[in-house]
């Protein structure tokens, strides 16, 4: 099995115009990095206009498709039947995204087949990253 997956997602970027506009997003999951999941937004979707990528942690994705989770940056809840609200918290003002909760739910099952919850501790390479600490720290 590949050590890192994605999909894609159709997210609906919600403005504060009553209308909501279909993006795409990718979402990833590394064995390498077993608690952490990214979102990427391409660049038509961002204010920037350039690709913009969220990390998060996969428990606080799989919290909030049952409730709401997150009290940060991400937060994630669910929203009516099939839906989920993500929403990304930065300075220049907050991003509100609904998702088809089926989608995430795929995409978790096929996280916990690489690396299942609870064993995250064994995917680490921590002498790696101890060196990698150390070497930045000089």
């Amino acid at each position: 099995m590949a050590p890192v997956i994605e999909q894609a997602v159709q997210a609906r970027l919600v403005a504060s115009v009553p209308r909501a506009e279909t993006v795409h997003a990718t979402l990833r999951y590394d064995r390498s990095d077993p608690f952490t999941v990214r979102m990427a937004f391409p660049p038509p979707a961002t204010l920037e206009g350039t690709e913009v990528t969220w990390e998060f942690s996969r428990e606080l994705l799989s919290t909030g498709l049952g409730e709401p989770a997150g009290v940060g940056d991400v937060r994630v809840r669910p929203f009516g039947y099939g839906r989920t609200v993500m929403e990304f918290r930065a300075p220049e003002g907050t991003a509100m995204v609904h998702l088809r909760t089926a989608e995430l739910r795929a995409f978790l099952e096929r996280s916990q087949d690489l690396v299942p919850v609870g064993h995250e501790h064994l995917y680490l390479d921590l002498d790696h990253d101890l060196v990698e600490l150390l070497r930045d720290a000089c």
